[in-house]
């Protein structure tokens, strides 16, 4: 590991204006690139005191033995001569995108005496009309195959066409009407073309002529009484109108754009890009990208912008996806927006519009894109995270660097959420063999204490957890006071305000009274439903009906979402209870550091590791289920009204009161005796509705979100 200080540039030596950079290591290998305004500025950021500097770009700075620049004209320049370095060095600490050039898209050979159409991949060659991309290759046949009627182009290879020639005799789709058949003479080279340029047209999104001509022609052929031939140009008709179809209209006419949208988290960022020419979507393709380096989401559309555009020249033809289109819609734009304008407006040859939609159809539209990205990079994870093979090898690295005895294979994730100490809850999350298992996610509602103390809300939680796993085995018999090598004395006495909350039943964010012991309805899925794409009852001590025992399978290893001030409350509330076979660690969210009781220092888990990459993922399911049932419970507060604290009246009962006066006024107004006309409403409860209609009526209700004063 180097010191940045031994490499550092003499003060005055750095040039005060725009350039590139590259960082190399002391094989001489570039590491990374970047560009910048102020050269000076920019590199004089990275040799500051490591503490400040962010982990990632730590990293790179000491892994670099050397810094060297170029001094450019403009901004401009900078960009090109940036994406230039980074094609051809490939820096390990730049942003990497996987699957780049990867999508296949619709070829036509316009440079070739025969055109010829097909599904091709990799860089796009001279004299080829590309359309596309697709995201998948069968999609591709698809289209080709129902234009084939009406536009009988070559599709064979060359062997095969040059088979046909010699021997005289068409290949199949020749003798089906699927291909002109160019290669015995049937048509001639020019008229061959012709056919190609109007399936090339078709696909660039004029398709009203050829339509209108299709009609034509079948309708004369009727007026001739040729029938046949009228059928066919019918059903040549209805191929078109169902190609069509799958490029539907989704913005003017006129517009040719590309929408770049992102979906990242802490580690990863997923790219998705739409192509719409003519007003039709004509191709998507995506990207995934390990934030290898220190970027945020302005910094990712530049890189994003860069990768695709770095390649291309002109408007990319007549209705094709290549090229540089009008307008680029991006959802967030970078800080140098008019030098990216200008280096795009140089590919294409004319002006380019780089803007983020505010409304209307392209906004709704880049919304679509966004939801694609978030699918594509939650795929990607759950890709990665259904492989076995990774699976067991990050439970092994994290036995590896918990010093464990063996693999974690289960493993409990907790984590508090509050909004400024109101409604604070707990979750936990299960993953065994590092898939999640939802059926035993467990929510916790704090009540031994009010206020914000998210140490003390861990504790009560995990002194929760195990103390109901201790009455469980010793209900069964599968633990004994004082046994050695069990885990040790009984529990103390509990405080009542803990006991109290063991027993009060909590409520998930449905509204539903659970117990806190219980499962939330995970997605759906009640307490003891077996697991989404489970075939069997989840694995474990159960009951003798077959139910699974509540919190009876303890975990090996229990992660805490914090430092070590929750990592000490956890094992200490674990102490208290003679738990001593499971292990305790946690995750600090800001540099990722793995927190172990007692030590000084945390374990640092590689950039790479896949152990770290479960443990993250472990957090952030324990944070994203105590989130969604805390703003459960806070929106069911806001929402609670006059009606709501009136005994023994029931939702349904409520619902026909309020549908049958048509509004808490009108019901407000009532008398004793109307109220008692709605069916299911005696008259005691009916009293006790009018009491609070009028003890509500003495204080206006206000709107929290906003301070109003609700009248009705």
């Amino acid at each position: 590991m180097a010191d940045p200080t031994s490499y550092r540039p003499r003060p005055g030596e750095i040039p005060d204006s725009p350039g590139v950079y590259r960082f190399r290591d002391e094989h001489r290998r570039v590491i990374y690139v970047g560009k910048a305004i102020s050269l000076r500025s920019r590199l004089s950021s990275y040799f500051q005191d490591l503490a400040n500097l962010h982990p990632r770009t730590a990293t790179m700075v000491t892994t670099a033995a050397s810094v060297e620049w170029t001094v450019v004209s403009t901004e401009v320049e900078a960009l090109q001569l940036e994406y230039s370095w980074i094609k051809e060095y490939d820096p390990r600490f730049n942003v990497k995108y996987r699957d780049d050039k990867s999508y296949p898209s619709l070829a036509v050979t316009m440079n070739e005496e025969f055109p010829r159409a097909q599904v091709m991949r990799g860089p796009k060659r001279k004299g080829v009309r590309y359309f596309g991309p697709y995201a998948h290759a069968w999609a591709i046949r698809e289209t080709v195959d129902l234009l084939l009627r009406a536009f009988p182009v070559r599709t064979c290879s060359a062997g095969v066409f040059k088979r046909a020639h010699q021997v005289g005799r068409p290949c199949l789709l020749g003798y089906i009407d699927k291909c002109s058949a160019p290669c015995v003479g049937r048509v001639t080279p020019e008229e061959h073309r012709e056919l190609a340029e109007r399936f090339c047209d078709f696909m660039a999104g004029r398709t009203g002529g050829h339509l209108r001509r299709l009609e034509i022609e079948m309708q004369q052929a009727s007026e001739e009484l040729e029938f046949e031939r009228a059928a066919r140009i019918r059903d040549d008709i209805d191929a078109l109108r169902r190609a069509m179809e799958k490029n539907a209209v989704v913005l003017d006419d006129a517009t040719d754009a590309d929408l770049i949208a992102l979906a990242e988290d802490e580690l990863e960022a997923a790219v998705q890009i739409f192509h719409v020419r003519g007003g039709r979507v004509r191709g998507q393709r995506g990207w995934v990208t390990d934030r290898v380096e220190e970027v945020s989401s302005a910094e990712l559309v530049v890189h994003a912008v860069q990768q695709l555009y770095g390649d291309e020249t002109g408007d990319g033809g007549s209705g094709g996806t290549g090229g540089v289109p009008r307008e680029v819609l991006v959802p967030v734009l970078p800080e140098l927006v008019e030098p990216l304008e200008q280096w795009l407006s140089q590919r294409r040859g004319s002006r380019v519009d780089l803007r983020v939609p505010r409304r209307g159809d392209k906004r709704a539209l880049l919304e679509t894109v966004e939801r694609n990205a978030k699918q594509s990079l939650a795929l990607h994870k759950t890709k990665r995270a259904s492989d076995l093979t990774t699976r067991s090898r990050a439970l092994e690295e994290i036995a590896e660097a918990l010093d464990l005895p063996s693999a974690p294979l289960r493993v409990e994730c907790y984590d508090i959420s509050h909004l400024q100490g109101d409604d604070v809850v707990g979750s936990m999350v299960v993953f065994e063999d590092g898939l999640a298992r939802k059926s035993e996610y467990r929510n916790f509602t704090i009540k031994g204490f009010a206020g914000q103390d998210d140490v003390r809300a861990m504790h009560e939680v995990i002194s929760r957890r195990f103390r109901r796993y201790l009455r469980e085995t010793e209900r069964t018999g599968e633990w004994v006071d004082g046994d050695p090598g069990t885990h040790g004395p009984a529990a103390e006495p509990e405080t009542a305000a803990v006991a109290a909350a063991d027993r009060v039943p909590a409520v998930d964010d449905r509204g539903t009274a659970v117990d806190h012991g219980a499962a939330e309805p995970a997605d759906g899925h009640p307490a003891g439903a077996y697991a989404p794409g489970e075939q069997s009852p989840p694995a474990g001590p159960r009951d003798e009906d077959g139910r699974p025992r509540r919190f009876a399978y303890p975990p090996q290893l229990v992660v805490v979402d914090g430092g070590p001030a929750q990592v000490a409350a956890a094992r200490r509330a674990m102490d208290e209870l003679g738990i001593d076979d499971v292990a305790v660690c946690g995750l600090a969210k800001r540099l990722e550091e793995v927190w172990l009781p007692g030590d000084e220092d945390p374990v640092i888990l590689p950039r790479t590791s896949e152990g770290l990459y479960l443990l993250q993922r472990v957090r952030d399911e324990a944070h994203r289920f105590a989130l969604r049932h805390q703003r459960g419970r806070r929106a069911k507060t806001v929402r609670r009204g006059p009606l709501d604290e009136v005994p023994g009246l029931g939702e349904t009962r409520r619902k026909a009161l309020l549908r049958h006066f048509g509004s808490l006024k009108r019901l407000r107004e009532a008398t004793v005796e109307e109220i008692c006309e709605v069916p299911g409403v005696g008259r005691r409860t009916a009293e006790n509705v009018a009491a609070a209609l009028a003890a509500g009526a003495a204080r206006p209700a206000v709107n929290t979100a906003t301070g109003e004063i609700i009248e009705n």
